[in-house]
């Protein structure tokens, strides 16, 4: 029997890098460890525990999980160091040999890191240092809150397509998920606690239902009946996974938004082929006409990644055209790194760091240009905002329409976490925002 007292009046701390669905995690064990008496720590405060929650998603990524955990080392001496999530599950061996680390477990077995954290404090014989090796079939149920207006609900986790470039299913697991019913009710607790726009967040969560035997169709549509809850957002979706029943629904539904982000990673079908993604361009592209057919102001981002092995600058040319043909919002775009342990390093063809780093500017200025045309287009209508909480100080406030246009109004603290009208005036380029005025 585990003893939580041990955490009563624990000061915690929190860093967390990577991805919404990290930092719907690190929300849930601040949540768990604040239900057994622990207390977060204010800023500049010493904290008694501190927790890391690391991405491993890029080289970059893991020299910045690095660089965190020493500066959390330097300002907390003495406090019991706890480093989670990918990183932690591929490189254990690197982090345990940082000194001032005291528990380290991976994200396949982030719902022992509380138990971990008290054997280390009743310091008992069962503590333990590492990680499981072994995919986990368990999973963790996160829901993160930071400004009460948007909400991160985690549906699934974990991928078992192994994308050449891509160490998520290692880091990860196989794709598992809750139950409907679960979903719901996190949901509805989201409503009670006047929540009102929550973003479906996963892996891969368009994979939903591999270990329920329910489908991710069913699961928004039975989302869409919660009260309370007025916008859902699907943060990623696969194309091929992205159904045109699922399209249509979300154009009819009572609450799930014209906003789609869907990976592409290249606009080439012989890179797509190398990267062993499961469609190819003529499928994404028959996706994105078909969004625009039903919302034909929808947002629309979509992942890119540049420079990676096997993309020969032929590769890459044909890319660009076809993202350039596209009727999209907004490119997110990735520079390929190296990855240990992934099957890309067997791809001859190598692209020097000084190609990929053209290729990725060329992408973001034609993002640039993207979302100015696309922001164009809505100046002068009458939208919906929901604005977040912003102190009173300050002049502005900020907020997302429902096709995800963001949008700047006088700061009236009062309207943050309701849904008001405006009329979208100018751009505001600076703060990639479109200025509005209160109807």
């Amino acid at each position: 029997m585990i003893d939580y007292s041990c955490l009563k009046g624990k000061r915690v701390s929190f860093v967390t890098l990577g991805c919404k669905l990290n930092f719907a995690e690190t929300s849930t064990l601040a949540e768990l460890l604040i239900s057994h008496g622990a207390v977060r720590s204010v800023k500049g405060e010493r904290a008694d525990i501190c927790i890391v929650n690391t991405c491993t998603v890029t080289s970059i990524a893991d020299s910045k999980c690095r660089q965190a955990i020493h500066r959390v080392i330097k300002e907390n001496q003495g406090a019991i160091v706890a480093v989670t999530g990918c990183y932690a599950q591929l490189s254990p061996n690197s982090i345990e040999s940082i000194d001032g680390v005291d528990i380290v477990v991976g994200a396949q077995n982030r719902g022992d890191l509380i138990d971990q954290i008290c054997y280390h404090l009743n310091d008992t014989s069962e503590k333990q240092h590492g990680v499981s090796t072994e995919d986990s079939t368990s999973f963790f149920p996160s829901c993160s809150h930071g400004d009460r207006t948007r909400y991160f609900l985690k549906v699934q986790d974990g991928c078992n397509y192994f994308c050449t470039y891509c160490t998520i299913p290692m880091a990860r697991g196989r794709s598992r998920n809750g139950s409907i019913a679960s979903m719901v009710a996190q949901a509805q607790k989201v409503a009670d606690e006047g929540g009102r726009e929550i973003v479906i967040t996963g892996v891969n969560i368009g994979d939903f239902g591999r270990t329920t035997g329910e489908t991710f169709i069913d699961l928004i549509k039975e989302l869409d009946q919660v009260g309370g809850i007025q916008r859902y957002r699907i943060s990623s979706i696969e194309p091929n996974l992205l159904t045109d029943e699922i399209i249509d629904f979300c154009a009819h539904s009572r609450a799930f938004m014209p906003h789609f982000h869907i990976p592409l990673q290249s606009g080439s079908d012989e890179v797509l082929r190398l990267m062993h993604r499961h469609y190819d361009t003529a499928l994404f592209r028959q996706r994105i006409e078909h969004i625009r057919n039903v919302m034909p102001n929808a947002f629309i981002g979509v992942d890119v990644m540049t420079g990676t092995r096997g993309e020969t600058q032929e590769y890459f040319d044909r890319s660009y055209e076809f993202i350039n043909s596209l009727d999209i919002s907004q490119l997110h775009v990735f520079t390929y790194s190296e990855r240990p342990g992934t099957k890309a390093l067997q791809i001859p063809y190598i692209v020097s760091a000084t190609d990929r780093h053209i290729r990725t500017q060329r992408l973001l200025q034609l993002s640039d240009k993207k979302v100015h045309d696309f922001y164009s287009r809505h100046i002068g209508k009458t939208a919906y905002v929901l604005p977040e909480h912003t102190p009173a100080a300050r002049r502005k406030m900020h907020g997302f329409t429902d096709n995800y246009i963001r949008v700047e109004i006088e700061n009236h603290p009062e309207l943050a976490g309701a849904i008001v009208a405006v009329r979208l005036g100018q751009l505001n380029e600076k703060q990639d925002a479109i200025c509005a005025n209160l109807l």
